[in-house]
């Protein structure tokens, strides 16, 4: 393919869509004001852990597809198509942080009068236009599309290669084609529409799963108080072909990361901006803080009091298959036990003692030495590792057999015959009367 293509921002997003690019024969050129990022994405190394992503990245170079600069303006000078590509930072309010879009935007106006500019940030309805104003300001007719990122840590590779769908949004009949010829050589269905609708769709879609995962937690805190296990309704959902067995509806932990929150917040502003009050979405925002606030008390539950206590935590990562610890809810928990006085040792196949330098958290080097003398076992991501562990060897080394396992990964049958105390989250840890 002869188009050339500069993707701008080199986190977990741009180094996808970059190494993707190049690995679809497009001649890419990434680049990011971080010249620490940058020299390392020259050596193999991609600044967060995506399983293939080093290898992908590797292969592009060595292609002679895919290179490398922390000269924005110099990368850009020649594309054809400039890919906003930044991961939009959230505060601790979930609220985006549009600046490194905006400023993207600006640097466009002494680099390029020709390409076609594809925005595939995570951002608010409306970001779109104001870029668009950027470029009208400055006197430049650029071409711009909004393609809604949809890629999910772990799997992103496959994400991008291999979607359900593509969503296209532009006013300008020229920029659609433009941007529909970039993803045709991916074979998936293709959805055009206007800029905000596109934007909405991301939002729509976040707080679409952000609301199963919350209305799973709801029905997995009632049948904890019944008697009845939420996994079993889970699985009977999922056979519903009205509902589908991918649904995001295993109890366990809230949502975290910032994503399918900072969707909610940008949806519940933008209607009460509008004179409209989101119920749904307050809702959905109040589950996901309780849910995730409600582990220490379950430990509590299961041990007493938690001072002096030593807690065994495997998995830190908001998620399996990534290092990204921001705003993750197992790293949150953790310190909420440290807070309570519990001692902490963790083990995340992801995180090493140097991703929390300036943490007091205990890291351990395997997943046994996090169970060595604990009083309980704490299992806060997915990583499928878990599973396999040998728990007749955990039983051996922790102080007391106590598993509270938020994730729901283990079989709670297995776990009482290896002599643990287990407990899950929604799966029926009390039996309440029903009769009034």
């Amino acid at each position: 393919m002869s188009a050339e293509i500069c993707v701008v921002g080199l986190w977990h997003l741009g180094c996808v869509y970059s190494a993707c690019l190049a690995k679809l024969g497009y001649k890419v050129t990434g680049t990011d004001e971080n010249r620490a990022i940058v020299e390392d994405l020259k050596r193999g190394k991609a600044p967060v852990f995506e399983p293939g992503l080093d290898d992908l990245v590797a292969e592009g170079m060595a292609s002679g597809r895919l290179n490398f600069t922390d000269d924005i303006e110099q990368g850009v000078r020649n594309a054809e198509y400039v890919i906003i590509a930044y991961d939009t930072s959230v505060d601790t309010e979930d609220k985006t942080d549009l600046t490194p879009v905006l400023r993207a935007a600006t640097l466009l106006k002494n680099s390029t009068r020709h390409a076609t500019v594809v925005v595939s940030s995570q951002v608010p309805v409306g970001t779109c236009e104001q870029v668009a104003s950027i470029f009208a300001n400055n006197g430049m007719d650029l071409g711009l599309a909004y393609v809604p990122e949809n890629l999910r840590l772990g799997k992103a590779i496959e994400c991008f290669m291999s979607p359900d769908m593509i969503v296209i949004g532009a006013k300008d009949p020229s920029a659609m084609a433009k941007a529909r010829a970039l993803f045709a050589p991916i074979r998936t269905k293709i959805i055009e529409m206007d800029l905000r609708s596109a934007e909405m769709t991301k939002h729509a879609l976040n707080a679409f799963l952000a609301t199963s995962i919350s209305f799973a937690n709801e029905i997995g805190n009632i049948c904890d108080l019944i008697g009845a296990d939420g996994m079993k309704v889970a699985e009977a959902l999922k056979s519903d072909s009205r509902i589908g067995a991918r649904a995001l509806l295993r109890p366990g932990l809230g949502f975290s990361g910032g994503t399918l929150a900072r969707d909610l917040m940008a949806l519940r502003e933008m209607a009460e901006r509008l004179g409209y009050q989101p119920l749904l979405m307050d809702g959905v925002l109040s589950v996901n803080q309780r849910q995730n606030a409600s582990i220490v008390p379950k430990l509590a539950q299961l041990v007493g009091r938690l001072k002096g206590k030593s807690v065994g935590v495997l998995g830190l990562t908001y998620k399996a298959g990534t290092s990204t610890l921001r705003r993750s809810a197992a790293l949150e928990i953790a310190r909420l036990l440290e807070h309570a006085g519990a001692y902490v040792k963790a083990f995340d196949p992801h995180v090493s003692r140097r991703d929390l330098s300036s943490d007091s958290l205990s890291i351990c080097d395997d997943p046994y030495g996090a169970c060595t003398n604990a009083d309980v076992l704490l299992i806060l991501n997915d990583w499928p590792g878990f599973t396999e562990l040998d728990f007749e060897r955990i039983r051996s080394i922790m102080n007391e057999p106590v598993v509270l396992d938020a994730q729901n990964l283990l079989d709670p049958e297995r776990m009482a015959k290896y002599g643990f105390t287990y407990m899950g989250v929604g799966r029926g840890a009390k039996r309440a009367p029903l009769d009034s």
